[in-house]
């Protein structure tokens, strides 16, 4: 199926109903290709898909669905111009004398979203839904389904903590009704508490299977990479320099009077909730947005960004929370998306030296361990790890010296986190300064020198992370403004 590539070699799991049944490994492991397989995507060369004992083939994503098998995929496939209830009976709406009951649509979309104690208006529109209820939805689709075996695929990776919990709820009450679920995420913290059993790949073949998995940490963690030692190998690289000063600035976006400084070696974290502004403020230092007021110097000089090109020129830096739409052009290999922040580093008189490009972008490439298929593939092709690394390659070619790092380890594996928390403390030993924002509470507590606590797009409160746990860090960011820092 995949030329010169064996994506699962040999693969056996058992799922059973009213079984939360996690499904781990590094990006490549074969994981996407197994989903894939279960729910008729793609058909084994060999070996056989048993449902209750009795062989069947998925020869298509209908025959599975006819089979009671559901997928929910990180990337949504909802309509979001289409209702609540529309989306959850797309492609058999129910009909009365071949017109669309809607009123049966309706009051049968009600009964489906009470399946799982979710209050939803069926009549809403589902784009004006957060995205945590648009996770719902899709659960709610594969419910309408009947499905008995529901395969969930980073469902959390965009939520934030309250939205995880109720996710969480829904999942448990499926399984109340007994239903099969797989559960695919790549933070385990969530994992260990919410499953039954796991199951672990590695180079498309299982090399821990349920029977044999200790649902703990420490144990996955090793057997997915090897002993690493610290899950969070945190280095403090703290120098007395300031070289970031943020003042009271402002945008129309939703910054309000926001205050910190940033000192030279330092990770300063951006804790909040979602939504509560962090990547607002990231915008506004890096001149996505603009400012209305306030003021930002760097060592000690006052800079204005009128654009992202103006904060280049500053020696700044951002990894995008969204990489695939605001930092890759997937159209580009590995190479001229390195290159692209600094096309004079590699030009001749104006003209673009090919030879030197890829000389120098391969040195970066060794350098972060990123895929040597890089060179030569469009980033689309590449895993969501070795994406995050080519974006921060950008900015070590770029020579910046202030990251700013907005979830650099949403939705890739263990093994490439750890990568990103070494490449932060060897950026940090050089000098250089990370603004670190997370959803990971665990991750911005331990990898932070400092966290700035943000609420309503100001920040509330400056914090060492000693002084936090994770429920301080939500409950601070969803709290009433606190005295405003000087």
């Amino acid at each position: 199926m995949f030329p010169g590539v064996v994506a699962n070699n040999e693969v056996s799991l058992t799922l059973k109903p009213g079984e939360i049944h996690g499904l781990l490994g590094e990006n490549g492991c074969g994981k996407s290709t197994l989903i894939k397989t279960l729910c008729g995507v793609h058909q084994p060369d060999h070996g056989k898909i048993l449902r209750d004992g009795k062989e069947v083939s998925l020869t298509s994503p209908f025959s599975a669905r006819n089979e009671g098998i559901a997928t929910v995929f990180q990337e949504f496939s909802v309509v979001p111009t289409l209702s609540v209830a529309e989306n959850i009976f797309l492609g058999v709406l129910p009909k009365k004398n071949g017109f669309i009951d809607w009123t049966k649509m309706y009051s049968d979309a009600k009964k489906v979203l009470a399946k799982i104690n979710v209050r939803i208006d069926p009549e809403a529109i589902v784009g004006n839904l957060s995205v945590g209820d648009q996770q719902l939805v899709e659960i709610s689709k594969a419910i309408a389904q009947n499905a008995s075996l529901i395969i969930l695929d980073e469902p959390t990776a965009a939520l934030g903590l309250e939205e995880i919990q109720q996710l969480h709820r829904v999942i448990k009450d499926l399984k109340k009704q007994n239903a099969a679920i797989v559960y695919i995420s790549h933070r385990l913290d969530e994992v260990v508490e919410l499953v039954d059993c796991i199951t672990i790949l590695k180079d498309g073949c299982v090399t821990s299977d349920a029977q044999m998995t200790d649902i703990d940490i420490s144990s996955i963690v090793n057997t997915m990479v090897g002993k690493v030692g610290e899950h969070y190998p945190k280095e403090n690289n703290t120098q007395d320099e300031v070289v970031l000063e943020v003042r009271n600035i402002s945008t129309s976006h939703g910054v309000k009077d926001v205050s910190f400084e940033v000192l030279k070696g330092e990770v300063f974290g951006l804790g909040g909730v979602l939504g509560s502004g962090r990547t607002e403020i990231a915008e506004a230092l890096f001149g996505v947005k603009k400012l209305t007021s306030g003021l930002i110097k760097i060592k000690g000089k006052s800079v204005s960004f009128s654009n992202p090109q103006d904060a280049i020129k500053n020696n700044l830096g951002y990894v995008p929370e969204n990489r695939k739409f605001d930092g890759l052009f997937f159209n580009f290999t590995g190479i001229e998306n390195t290159s692209v922040a600094d096309l004079k580093n590699v030009s001749k008189w104006s003209i673009l030296d090919l030879q030197k490009e890829r000389e120098e972008i391969r040195k970066l490439i060794t350098k972060l361990k990123i895929t040597p298929e890089s060179e030569s593939r469009f980033v689309s092709l590449l895993s969501g790890g070795n994406q995050q690394k080519i974006i921060i390659a950008r900015w070590l070619f770029a020579d910046a010296e202030i990251l700013i790092f907005d979830e650099p380890t949403q939705g890739i594996d263990v093994g490439s986190k750890i990568a990103v928390y070494k490449l932060i403390n060897e950026l940090t030993s050089a000098g250089c300064s990370v603004i670190l924002i997370s959803s990971d509470h665990d991750e911005l507590i331990a990898m932070s020198d400092r966290i700035g606590i943000v609420s309503h797009g100001t920040v509330v409160d400056i914090l060492p992370p000693n002084q936090l746990d994770k429920v301080d860090l939500v409950k601070a960011s969803t709290d009433e403004k606190k005295e405003r820092i000087a």
